[in-house]
């Protein structure tokens, strides 16, 4: 099958608009954007392993990527997946230290490349950037929290619905398996599929093998956020 090809100028555009540049001051994403290269990767290639060397910044711009992480003595976990205008990998420039997460890509990706060399840099020319590249590191934390939230949810049935309902900020197709789906929510693949059933039952979504369309990701978010152990019909 043929890549998918892309525009530099459209995948500047996505960029721009979406995510961290799009908070930043113009100037800053020209730069950003200027010494950066575009670069495309096949589904379930690696854009960096857990303990890879030093490296610079990569930005969504189309596709799935998985982020896979754990501490350093255990085999990396899937928590989460990137969403277009996103960027991750800010950990090397800011600490020196190797890679926190392996990203993955689940399907054809195009992708951003700052590297660290460029990074240094822009801060060498201006020491006030790296503040702008730490916005970055904070808007991650705050995913973070929102994980660690989800995870503290007693029901299983709520952790399974706000699991989905956040794979949806990347895509109403979620490219993940029900044993995934199991270990991002800490539920079992048996509590998955019948939570699965639940919610098809109530026409939140749809399931095929491998993958799953969310069709109302709000009913998944109140149901999620919602208190008690009462199950969806």
């Amino acid at each position: 099958m043929s890549a998918t090809l892309i525009k530099r100028a459209t995948a500047e555009a996505i960029l721009r608009e979406n995510g961290w540049l799009s908070r930043e001051p113009e100037a800053f994403a020209d730069e950003v954007l200027r010494r950066s290269i575009l670069l495309r990767y096949a589904p379930n290639e690696v854009i960096y392993h857990f303990g890879d060397d030093l490296g610079g910044i990569y930005g969504l711009v189309s596709g799935v990527v998985a982020v896979n992480t754990a501490p350093q003595v255990d085999a990396p976990q899937l928590v989460h997946m990137g969403v277009p205008g996103s960027w991750t990998g800010e950990d090397s420039y800011l600490i020196r230290q190797p890679r926190r997460l392996e990203l993955r890509a689940l399907t054809e990706l195009w992708v951003m490349h700052l590297s660290l060399d460029q990074m240094t840099q822009m801060t060498a020319a201006d020491p006030s950037v790296s503040r702008r590249f730490c916005q970055n590191l904070l808007h991650g934390v705050d995913v973070l929290i929102r994980i660690i939230h989800d995870l503290q949810k007693p029901d299983p049935d709520r952790r399974i619905a706000s699991v989905l309902q956040r794979m949806t900020w990347s895509s109403k197709q979620v490219l993940l398996t029900q044993a995934e789906v199991g270990t991002m929510a800490s539920a079992s693949r048996r509590q998955v599929n019948a939570a699965l059933k639940r919610f098809a039952a109530k026409g939140w979504l749809t399931t095929r093998y491998g993958s799953i369309t969310i069709l109302n990701a709000e009913a998944l978010r109140r149901f999620g956020d919602e208190d008690g152990v009462e199950h969806p019909a």
